[in-house]
């Protein structure tokens, strides 16, 4: 039987990577190597636990009458949000973890339930030449996990970011660039 060519090249490490973030109205990227517009933000140092990138996603069964036959799964609810933990304490990622703006003396007023509002975010993705950009047009702090402050370990500042679907996507929630499976030159 046949199974199709195998290529142990295509098999990707998420070696490095960064995550950028900027106000909505920043030009979108246009290829995994574009250089970015200037409002974008690199969020620094993540820790060794890289990346988690979740899909939600509810279904409806309907059934027929006959013999309870399954004729078709519709989608109910749907949702993509990205894990992460900042591991570098600077402006850029403590206003993104508490959702507020810091004043000129270095003071910052933390209401809890503050989300920072909407963002657009840069997420590279790096091994070796090959590059997976990911863009969301618009994304939103909807969690953040503890802080633990510790001898042995650096200070986190762990968020989820949530991808809503952008009129800027014509309704999708993310953009991603993979280079290496363009089609054309």
């Amino acid at each position: 039987m046949a199974t199709g060519t195998l290529d142990s090249g295509n098999v990707r490490v998420a070696v490095t990577g960064a995550w950028y973030a900027g106000p909505t109205t920043a030009a979108a990227p246009t290829a995994a190597d574009s250089e970015l517009a200037a409002t974008f933000v690199n969020l620094g140092y993540l820790s060794e636990d890289g990346t988690t990138r979740t899909t939600d996603r509810s279904t409806n069964d309907i059934k027929a009458w006959q013999k309870g036959a399954l004729l078709r799964r519709t989608v109910t609810d749907s949702g993509l949000s990205y894990q992460f933990t900042l591991v570098e304490t600077k402006k850029e990622t403590l206003e993104l973890y508490f959702g507020a703006a810091f004043d000129a003396d270095g003071s910052i007023d933390i209401d809890p339930g503050e989300t920072g509002g909407r963002k657009s975010f840069v997420f590279d993705v790096i091994d070796g030449d090959e590059v997976l950009r990911v863009y969301i047009a618009e994304g939103e702090v909807t969690e953040v996990g503890d802080i633990t402050y510790d001898s042995g370990d650096p200070v986190g500042y762990e968020v989820t970011v949530t991808a809503y679907a952008s009129a800027a996507l014509d309704g999708a929630a993310e953009r991603r660039f993979y280079p290496s499976l363009a089609t054309t030159p």
